[in-house]
C-alpha cells in the first residue's frame, strides 16, 4: 500500500467478472436484504421510480452540470471509464460534474445511472485520489445500489412538498431506513475503490481530505490512528451520542470508513481478491447461519425504526397500501382510520 500522488486505475488489470458480493460489507449485505422484510418496500421503490419524480430529480440536476467525455476533461472521462474495465462492467454510465459546495460524488438514475462528481471534491484532490471517489462510484453501479439511491434521493429531496396528499404515509421511517441501508453501502464501495486502485490508503486520503477539507499536509498515518481511537472509544454513553449523529446522514463518518477499510485489508481479504480468490458472478454463495442472524439484527432494526415512527410494522403497511392505491386513482378520503 502506498497512498501517493501521482497515479490512476488506468493501468491495472481487470478483475474478470468480479462479483459484487467479492467485496461486499456485511453490514451492507444484512441491511439489504432486512429492506426487503419491509412490508410493501419494493412496491413503494417501483412506484416512486414509474412517477415523473426520478425524471424531474436526473433534469434538475442534468440541467445545471457539465457532461465530461473526449471532448471535456478527457482525463478524468478516461480515469471514469477505467474503473468500469477493472471491475468487469461493460456499461459506463455518464459523468457530470456539477457546483457543489460539498467534497462528494453520487449516482443516480436507477434506469440510465449518471454519475454526478461535485466540483469541490475535483479541486480538493489529485489525480489519484479523483481516480479512487470514480471508482467509488464504479463499486455503486456494479452493486446495483443506484436504484435505492435514487429513491432515497427522491424522499429527500421531493417529498416534503407532497406530504399533505401522501396523509399519513410514515415517508420519516422509510427514509431513515433507506439512509442507514446507504450509510452499509459506503463501506463496500470504499473496498471496490481500493481494489480498482490497487491501493487502499489512497481511499484512506480522499476520506482524510473529506473530513479536514483537502489542506496539503496533513498526515495520514496520525488520521488512521485516530480513526482507531474513535472506534475503540469505551465510553458508552458517548458511543450512543453518535448513533445520533449518524442517523439522518448518507454516509458513515470518514474515520470510521479508514478504520472498517483497513481492517479489512489487515483481514487479508483484499490480498487474497489481488490473488485471484474471489466471488465471481453467478457463483455468489448462499447465506450462512452468520449471515442470516446478521439479516435478523438490522430487521429488527428497522421494525423498531417502523414501530417508532409509524405505529407499528403492520400499520405502515396499510398506510403504504392506501397511499399506492391513491397514486392509481383511489381517494384518500375512501381510507378508514387506523
Amino acid at each position: 500500500m502506498s497512498g501517493d500522488e501521482p497515479g490512476g486505475a488506468l493501468a491495472h488489470a481487470p478483475f474478470i467478472a468480479i462479483s459484487a458480493k467479492a467485496f461486499e460489507h456485511p453490514a451492507d449485505r444484512a441491511a439489504t436484504a432486512a429492506l426487503h422484510r419491509i412490508p410493501f418496500f419494493d412496491t413503494l421503490v417501483k412506484k416512486l421510480l414509474e412517477l415523473t419524480l426520478e425524471r424531474r430529480l436526473m433534469q434538475i440536476l442534468l440541467g445545471n452540470s457539465v457532461r465530461l467525455g473526449e471532448r471535456q476533461l478527457p482525463e478524468i472521462w478516461s480515469e471514469h471509464r477505467a474503473a468500469y474495465t477493472v471491475l468487469d462492467v461493460a456499461q459506463v454510465p455518464a459523468l457530470h460534474v456539477i457546483q457543489w459546495p460539498f467534497a462528494n460524488a453520487v449516482t443516480l438514475g436507477a434506469n440510465r445511472p449518471t454519475v454526478l462528481l461535485q466540483s469541490s471534491i475535483v479541486g480538493m484532490v489529485g489525480r489519484a485520489q479523483l481516480s479512487a471517489v470514480l471508482a467509488h462510484e464504479a463499486g455503486h453501479v456494479l452493486a446495483e445500489h443506484v436504484r435505492y439511491r435514487t429513491t432515497l434521493e427522491i424522499l429527500l429531496r421531493f417529498t416534503p412538498s407532497r406530504l399533505p396528499m401522501l396523509g399519513r404515509l410514515p415517508v420519516q421511517a422509510i427514509t431513515m431506513a433507506l439512509l442507514a441501508w446507504h450509510r452499509a453501502s459506503e463501506l463496500s464501495c470504499d473496498r471496490a475503490s481500493a481494489l480498482v486502485m490497487r491501493d487502499p490508503l489512497v481511499v484512506c486520503r480522499v476520506l482524510m481530505n473529506i473530513a479536514g477539507g483537502g489542506p496539503g499536509d496533513l498526515n495520514l498515518d496520525a488520521f488512521i490512528a485516530q480513526a482507531d481511537e474513535y472506534v475503540e472509544w469505551d465510553d458508552l454513553f458517548d458511543r450512543y451520542q453518535r448513533l445520533g449523529f449518524e442517523l439522518g446522514s448518507t454516509h458513515p463518518f470518514p474515520v470510521r470508513r479508514v478504520h472498517e477499510l483497513t481492517q479489512w485489508v489487515k483481514s487479508g481479504e483484499y490480498d487474497r481478491i489481488l490473488a485471484g480468490k474471489y466471488v465471481r458472478r453467478g457463483e455468489e454463495p448462499p447465506m450462512t447461519a452468520e449471515f442470516r442472524a446478521a439479516v435478523d439484527h438490522y430487521t429488527l432494526r428497522f421494525q423498531e425504526f417502523l414501530e417508532r415512527t409509524a405505529g407499528g410494522v403492520r400499520q405502515m403497511s396499510r398506510r403504504v397500501r392506501r397511499w399506492l392505491e391513491s397514486l392509481e386513482g383511489t381517494s384518500e378520503d375512501d381510507a378508514d382510520g387506523d
